[in-house]
């Protein structure tokens, strides 16, 4: 789908150039398929689907191509989706990022806890990044709560930045159902997607009724590059009903593009004030400059949710070509989502296969470049 508005915001020669690099990707067995989207001023401009979202299974499931309706898995820009609802509860005086964790769980505070702020959760500086919450827990909070509650420390919080990949953004969903009072899925639900129109392009938590939509996941390794292998997820129940609120998002390259409209909007989208500019000023700012992620292995700029290009030689997924204000979040090894708000567009890139590093972060930034490129 093309918006007789994308001639006036991109060079089609450089989205041309993008398109044949995903569908080589595709040809060369680099991932089954894709979904790309381009907004400009909050609406689409640009949308494509590549590919499949359904190789043939072992269990003689039919090939499924990718479609607008396919529900990809959103992996870590779910983290993004999760800020959106407590950036909401900020901005109604619930919650504050300042506050510690055991103000709101008072449990939380055990095995050395009891200082660490919301502000280190989402900045990834609450020192238990490889805590896991188990699988048998994942439909009930009480069990969720009472992990949590007794992650212990790797490190001294504060004292490092090191992305946590599920481990924090279960304490915050946990937080936000001690404030609110209801599942944070449903939180989600009531207090992101449904005001912004956005309920049935993106899912904390994937009802059955919405499964057929849903694009399997795949994974390659360094050692067997053309050989796509099926995960776990495609199969999971529970990890698809989970909701993990630091990856278990499903959603389209669409929705995720939208989201960030509203962001680079002053918070305002389908003519709905989500949040006040103030507010999206506050957690869109670089509050970790050069500090060294320590995962990363590169400063990471990192805002209340999602992280900035920043003025280094190196930025992960968003482009090197990206100007310092250029913000957005990834999923492990398969997507980006990026938002320039400089000139009110924004980008999302999703795929239904986790490749490894240093493959990734490479095809990652030759797409990001392009579509800066594009930009005219």
């Amino acid at each position: 789908m093309v918006n007789s508005d994308m001639n006036q915001v991109l060079d089609p020669q450089r989205v041309l150039e993008l398109t044949q690099l995903i569908e080589s990707h595709i040809k060369d067995q680099r991932y089954a398929g894709a979904q790309v989207a381009m907004a400009h001023n909050g609406q689409i401009i640009f949308e494509q689907n590549f590919g499949l979202s359904r190789l043939a299974g072992s269990k003689g499931e039919p090939v499924v191509a990718a479609h607008a309706n396919s529900l990809w898995l959103l992996y870590s820009n779910t983290k993004v989706i999760m800020a959106c609802a407590l950036w909401r509860m900020l901005e109604a005086g619930l919650i504050s990022f300042n506050a510690k964790v055991s103000h709101y769980l008072p449990g939380f505070a055990q095995h050395g806890k009891a200082d660490i702020t919301l502000f280190e959760l989402i900045t990834h500086q609450a020192g238990f990044p490889n805590q896991e919450v188990s699988e048998s827990a994942y439909l009930d909070s009480s069990q969720i709560l009472r992990e949590v509650n007794d992650f212990r420390l790797e490190w001294a919080p504060g004292s490092q930045i090191h992305y946590h990949a599920l481990s924090a953004h279960w304490v915050l969903a946990m937080v936000v159902e001690a404030v609110l009072g209801v599942d944070f899925k449903v939180a989600v639900h009531d207090l992101v997607l449904k005001p912004l129109g956005l309920e049935q392009e993106l899912f904390m938590g994937l009802g059955v009724e919405h499964r057929t939509r849903m694009a399997y996941m795949y994974e390659w390794t360094q050692d067997a590059p053309n050989v796509l292998t099926e995960r776990f997820e495609s199969h999971s129940l529970a990890w698809q009903s989970s909701g993990a609120p630091g990856g278990g998002a499903y959603g389209s390259a669409k929705g995720m593009a939208l989201l960030y409209q509203m962001m680079v909007r002053g918070g305002e989208l389908n003519g709905v004030q989500f949040l006040s500019p103030k507010t999206l000023a506050y957690c869109l700012r670089d509050y970790t400059g050069e500090r060294v992620d320590t995962m990363m292995g590169m400063p990471m700029h990192r805002a209340l949710g999602p992280h900035l290009r920043g003025e280094g030689i190196n930025t992960r997924g968003l482009g090197t070509l990206a100007h310092a204000g250029v913000f957005g979040h990834g999923g492990v090894g398969s997507s980006y989502v990026w938002a320039d708000p400089l000139r009110a567009f924004s980008f999302a890139y999703i795929t239904n296969t986790r490749a490894p590093e240093p493959w990734h972060s490479l095809r990652m930034e030759r797409i990001s470049n392009l579509v800066h490129l594009a930009l005219l």
